[in-house]
């Protein structure tokens, strides 16, 4: 009974603490519920996190809100997951309502300014680094050339022929299922022969 009590008490924390800190949107939020979830609690593995993530992308709504959501049903199930999300949004609109007042008066102050210039790169550090380390392993499994060759296929679509990025993760998801497939029928065949 202690331990369903202190898995719920980890999942508020984690939440509020995410909701806490993650300033500047849902993506900047995704390696801090990415720490919590693999490396502190271990309620996922990285390749799950990168999973979910990559299935949370591809669903409309809100990125951090539907990762805290997934999170508190795969431990919890509906009472986690509704416990797991008020947790992460009751903190930024608590704030946001308290400090509504002070808006008008900071808009036009320097050290705001300057404070939300100096967390900027903070956060592109973070995003780079999720970034490697899921490039990392989409290369370690697809093989380097075949990794860039996707890499760049992705900006070609994105980029230059400004399809839309719904569009290409379907694309991805697409031939990922498919490659999954060929695969598992290879191994299939290899392992009864």
């Amino acid at each position: 009974m202690k331990s369903t009590n202190k898995e719920y008490v980890q999942l508020a924390v984690a939440m509020c603490r995410t909701g806490i800190l993650g300033y500047g949107g849902g993506p900047s939020v995704i390696p801090l519920i990415r720490h919590d979830a693999v490396s502190r609690y271990g309620w996922l593995t990285d390749d799950e996190f990168g999973e979910t993530l990559a299935i949370a992308n591809a669903l409309p709504g809100p990125i951090a809100t539907k990762m805290a959501a997934y999170l508190g049903y795969k431990l919890k199930g509906v009472r986690g997951a509704i416990l797991s999300v008020l947790a992460h949004i009751l903190p930024s609109c608590i704030a946001m309502i308290a400090l509504l007042s002070a808006v008008n008066y900071l808009s036009g102050s320097k050290t705001v300014a300057g404070m939300i210039a100096a967390v900027s790169p903070v956060i592109a550090v973070m995003l780079g680094m999720m970034a490697y380390e899921f490039a990392q392993k989409a290369f370690k499994g697809l093989g380097k050339w075949i990794g860039t060759a996707f890499l760049v296929l992705a900006l070609v679509l994105l980029e230059v022929l400004h399809l839309h990025p719904a569009i290409v993760i379907v694309l991805y998801l697409s031939y990922g299922t498919v490659h999954y497939r060929i695969l598992a029928g290879k191994n299939k065949k290899g392992g009864t022969a």
